[in-house]
């Protein structure tokens, strides 16, 4: 296993240059760029940038890279948030921006195959054209490729489900640079082990996935929003989980607490209310859609919800959404100069409200400022808090008080992550949520499929033992 950082030599920035037509960088600026993801983790430079254009490419470069002993971190668009696409030893980012054609569409089936390298609002783009759309939904314009090693899920997954349930077949090139494809195109499927969903999620630890088949929906007749405030986190979170509870089928329900809302106002030039609020989508007929908003309604008085709203305007309803998918965003541009950790946890939709209660009151004791918000009709949600990286040691005492939280989320029955992923920022966690004997199974299969750790080191797991 690698365990130190690795620099390419000439000769070997020569050889792989030759396998990709040239299309290798070590420019400052594009080193740099590839150094980072959308986390606090500190920038590690990777020693080169491939840009890759075919599978075939893919193949080369691992084959040629396993044999040198060459780490290798696969890169889409760098909006990962547990630190994924950091080249933590040196070696090679490996590009599939390039790779983003869209391949086949076939409404009849209700499928689409796709490069990694396309991004999420150019698929839907493209897929409008035939009344469609791809559910999955992490708020950022990340890339299928980036979206499946992260297992991605996102605000419509109560309704669509998340990568695990959206992609039905894909192409991965293993470390040695064999070729797989795995999974069908049918809706069932029980020939052999499930390999396809062992790549997604697996963080570009096993594989470099680079051509995906994916599940898509017709767009619905009708689309409403609503909105509804609540006197605190607890009431707001009880009354997502009555609705779940009730089998009214929302497509989105988001949670945003006072900060959030206050944040979002700020940076889309909204007047929300700055109260504890859940954001509501219902997909369906329209008469379906008023009905079931009209029951939304009903069951959030009984949690003190009031200033309930709804809209089936077109406008309207993408203002609203595009706001939550910018909470990110509009949270850094609320602290200039600094970063946001941002974590995902998620348990069972009957310990929800316990759950985000405990880790408001843990953030509470600490001087950081932090909001929460999250998908809360699926028991996810999401702490983001603030560091400044300028004052040493900030950011790891933050990853203490997370990990705290974690730890109580844990006991409860629940997840480290439900939707970002491990990264190098919950390896600890996933012994804990896991025990050592599953981790020492996931060991195997890692050492089964890349023999000398060349891809993606240092994340999800470590070879310390």
């Amino acid at each position: 296993m690698l365990t130190h950082r690795v620099d390419l030599t000439t000769d070997q920035i020569r050889q792989i240059g030759a396998l990709v037509d040239g299309r290798i960088s070590t420019h400052s600026s594009v080193l740099e760029q590839h150094s980072h993801d959308e986390s606090a983790f500190v920038p590690v430079l990777p020693s080169a940038v491939v840009m890759v254009k075919t599978t075939e490419e893919v193949s080369a470069v691992l084959a040629f890279c396993n044999l040198e002993r060459i780490p290798v971190v696969a890169f889409g668009a760098g909006t990962a948030l547990e630190g994924h696409v950091v080249p933590l030893l040196g070696g090679i980012s490996l590009d599939l921006s390039l790779m983003d054609k869209i391949l086949d569409v076939r409404p009849d089936d209700l499928l689409v195959r796709v490069e990694a390298g396309v991004h999420r609002l150019a698929l839907n783009e493209r897929l409008a054209r035939e009344g469609l759309f791809f559910s999955v939904d992490p708020g950022a314009d990340a890339t299928i490729g980036g979206m499946c090693a992260t297992g991605a899920a996102g605000t419509t997954t109560v309704r669509y489900g998340s990568m695990r349930e959206n992609v039905m077949a894909l192409t991965a090139v293993l470390a040695d640079g064999t070729i797989i494809h795995v999974g069908r195109e049918t809706r069932k499927l029980s020939a052999g082990y499930d390999l396809t969903r062992l790549l997604v999620g697996s963080e570009g630890t096993l594989a470099v996935i680079t051509e995906v088949t994916l599940r898509v929906f017709g767009i619905p007749e009708k689309m409403a929003a609503a909105v509804v405030r609540f006197p605190n986190l607890t009431n707001g979170v009880a009354a997502a989980t009555a609705i779940v509870k009730m089998g009214i089928a929302v497509a989105r329900c988001e949670f945003l607490d006072s900060k959030c809302i206050k944040y979002l106002n700020a940076y889309d030039g909204l007047s929300l209310k700055e109260e504890p609020t859940l954001f509501f989508e219902f997909h369906g007929t329209p008469r379906g859609v008023e009905e079931d908003a009209l029951s939304v309604q009903e069951i959030v008085r009984e949690f003190d919800g009031t200033d309930f709203e709804w809209t089936s305007d077109e406008g309207q309803r993408r203002k609203l959404w595009s706001a939550r998918h910018n909470s990110h965003w509009a949270t850094l541009a609320a602290h200039p100069g600094k970063k946001s950790v941002s974590t995902d946890m998620a348990v069972p939709l009957s310990r929800l409200a316990d759950a985000v209660a405990i880790a408001e009151a843990t953030l509470s004791q600490h001087r950081f400022p932090h909001s929460i918000l999250g998908h809360v009709a699926d028991g996810n949600f999401h702490c983001q808090i603030i560091t400044d990286p300028e004052i040493d040691g900030q950011t790891e005492e933050i990853r203490v008080v997370v990990n705290e939280i974690t730890l109580e989320i844990i006991a409860m029955g629940g997840t480290c992550t439900g939707e970002h992923g491990i990264g190098a920022g919950k390896i600890a966690a996933l012994v804990a949520e896991t025990g050592t004997a599953a981790v020492d199974v996931m060991r195997s299969i890692k050492l089964a499929l890349d023999v000398n750790g060349i891809l993606n080191p240092g994340k999800v797991f470590l070879f310390d033992r």
